[in-house]
């Protein structure tokens, strides 16, 4: 199987992940801040470097900045429902997840307003666009640094240094970024920055981060054990601890400490995965009846091409490429507005997305493939 749908999960992992996680499992694995033996604390010390790899990552110095999730949208949740409160306004754009949409869509019932940002045709959003929303109102702004339809790279530096100047809380959705393109705190003027532990940065997957800049404090979604002050029945202020109730997926965790520290010493991902992008579009462009979306250069998306074939549905081209052993996404990708935005919200498209893994030769594959599909349907 070629394995191109790494915008849902990557796939193969780093071995130094899975060694990481096996050896957790068959040598320790406690449970970390729970007891004072030697297998709990070797699992809790395992915890901590996985918290610093991240910090490191993001070019953050303090690791209790970073809050461990099941996901990014678990970490995406806190974000947006431990920041906002009735008669606030936030602003978000069109290339959006649901994972930032739906609860957004949710809070509406708590007094809670929302201005979605329109792009253009390609995705592509302006920022100044954001800044004509803000109300007297406005608490937040939120924005994906990357779409996940169609890789289109959104102007996050640009909306941050906005978001700062009129001093609004700035949350930033790195799921299609982190791993792909840099991502540090610090330039994105980000005060949140959500991201899932299974994609860019070739995690197991039941892993999110949601980083949390010095000084902050949200509301929680859950309460419970953290370990810490066992007699006193209020929630920790102190972060890490206050956003992490329950045992912690340390396996996992620790698998995912091992696939940053990974990530982070591969130095041409983004290189790599912009020529793979730009050698398979070469070949779609030269076929009639494809139809591709987002930008044309591949310097302004992440390392994915959305396409249909005029006359067929997404779907079928997914499964038709499956029996070629491609694995594809086709659909609406979790991204309705996304779809809305490009004008394919009646008929969804064809995600291809590539990882550090893949090679030329499987651009070549895919394009043959798709070839072959569109001849038959002559």
């Amino acid at each position: 199987m070629i394995y191109l749908d790494n915008a849902a999960t990557s796939f193969p992992k780093p071995k130094q992940s899975i060694q990481a996680m096996e050896e957790c499992m068959l040598r320790y694995c406690g449970n970390p801040g729970r007891s004072g033996h030697d297998m709990s604390m070797k699992t809790g010390a395992g915890v901590f470097e996985a918290r610093k790899a991240a910090a490191n990552f993001i070019g953050a110095d303090d690791p209790s900045t970073i809050v461990f999730t099941s996901n990014a949208t678990d970490a995406l949740n806190l974000a947006i429902k431990g920041t906002l409160h009735s008669g606030d306004h936030v602003i978000t754009t069109s290339m959006e997840h649901n994972s930032v949409l739906r609860p957004l869509k949710a809070l509406e019932q708590h007094g809670i307003g929302t201005t979605v940002v329109y792009g253009d045709a390609e995705g592509k959003i302006n920022a100044q666009a954001v800044r004509s929303a803000i109300r007297p109102e406005t608490a937040m702004i939120i924005c994906t640094h990357a779409s996940n339809v169609t890789g289109t790279i959104l102007p996050v530096e640009d909306i941050g240094a906005i978001a700062q100047k009129h001093r609004l809380t700035y949350l930033v959705d790195a799921s299609q970024s982190a791993g792909a393109l840099r991502v540090n705190a610090d330039e994105l003027q980000a005060d949140m920055i959500a991201m899932p532990g299974h994609k860019g940065l070739l995690g197991p997957l039941g892993t999110g981060i949601l980083y949390i800049r010095p000084g902050r404090i949200l509301d929680t979604i859950k309460e419970g054990g953290t370990g810490t002050n066992s007699r006193d029945l209020r929630q920790p202020v102190e972060a890490p601890e206050r956003y992490e109730s329950g045992t912690l997926n340390a396996p996992s965790i620790i698998g995912l400490g091992a696939a940053i520290r990974y990530v982070s010493s591969l130095k041409t991902v983004r290189a790599h995965e912009t020529a793979l992008i730009r050698r398979l579009e070469e070949k779609l462009r030269n076929m009639e009846p494809v139809i591709l979306y987002g930008p044309e250069n591949p310097e302004e998306k992440t390392g994915v091409t959305a396409f249909n074939i005029e006359g067929m549905d997404c779907e079928e081209v997914g499964d038709q490429l499956n029996r070629y052993g491609i694995a594809v996404r086709a659909g609406f990708h979790c991204a309705g507005l996304a779809h809305k935005t490009i004008g394919t919200s009646e008929i969804g498209c064809v995600r291809i997305s590539v990882g550090p893994y893949n090679t030329a030769r499987e651009m070549d594959a895919a394009a043959e493939a798709i070839w072959r599909i569109c001849r038959n349907q002559k």
